[in-house]
């Protein structure tokens, strides 16, 4: 495994990987705690959360199994060359799990606090369906060859993901939908956005980071926002 060339870029990195964790954690906050003190998830859509847990729980597995699976990683070197570094640091494992705790927490309030009328509707149903299914024929065309690396790029990297790009593209236009039909965003806390956008810019700073030392083309392998 490389190592690194550079050590105010290793510092670099490490600050921005967890500044984008902390950014993104603290993202999820806001809006349970709106919905705590209002007892209500009126205004916000049901259906961005289904997509973004199914968005995060597919980073879960891409981050899970790259950071701690000898075999993926073995294939990752094969692949990208052995004085490559594994593009996954533990803020990204950290961040994954517990973005999926919080999503399925904000998901439980859905049950146990006022939702009006609001409903999942049929289409992110399917949508989320499809994904899973696809997901699952996948898992059944890369065992027979252990092509561990493939499976999981399908979950998260960015040259052949379907799930991670495609959640990550639809999952904000059910909310915005909502938004402009009670031309509100009443129930919505727009600090969900803000601290979204700062993991972002960090993250994509640790990326180019890392890109810099070890002196290779910037490929974002990872949309996380």
């Amino acid at each position: 495994m490389a190592s690194w060339n550079s050590f105010p870029l290793e510092i670099t990195y490490q600050t921005l990987g967890w500044l984008a964790f902390v950014s993104w954690s603290i993202s999820f906050y806001p809006q349970v705690i709106l919905n705590f003190r209002r007892k209500s998830v009126v205004g916000l859509s049901l259906d961005f959360l289904l997509l973004n847990l199914t968005k995060h729980s597919s980073y879960l597995i891409y981050n899970t199994v790259l950071y701690f699976s000898p075999a993926a990683q073995q294939q990752y070197f094969e692949k990208y060359g052995h004085e490559q570094m594994i593009p996954v640091a533990a803020n990204d494992v950290a961040f994954s799990i517990h973005a999926v705790v919080l999503t399925a927490i904000t998901l439980f309030q859905v049950f146990i606090y006022e939702r009006g009328t609001q409903t999942i509707s049929k289409i992110s149903i399917g949508i989320v369906s499809v994904v899973w299914l696809f997901a699952a024929v996948c898992v059944f065309v890369a065992l027979p060859s252990h092509s561990w690396l493939w499976l999981i790029s399908i979950f998260n990297h960015l040259a052949v993901s379907f799930i991670q790009v495609s959640m990550t593209v639809i999952k904000y236009i059910p909310q915005a939908v909502m938004n402009f039909m009670r031309k509100s965003t009443e129930g919505f806390s727009i600090g969900n956005i803000l601290l979204d956008f700062t993991g972002g810019v960090a993250n994509y700073g640790q990326m180019a980071t890392q890109s810099i030392d070890q002196s290779m083309l910037f490929i974002p392998s990872s949309i996380i926002i």
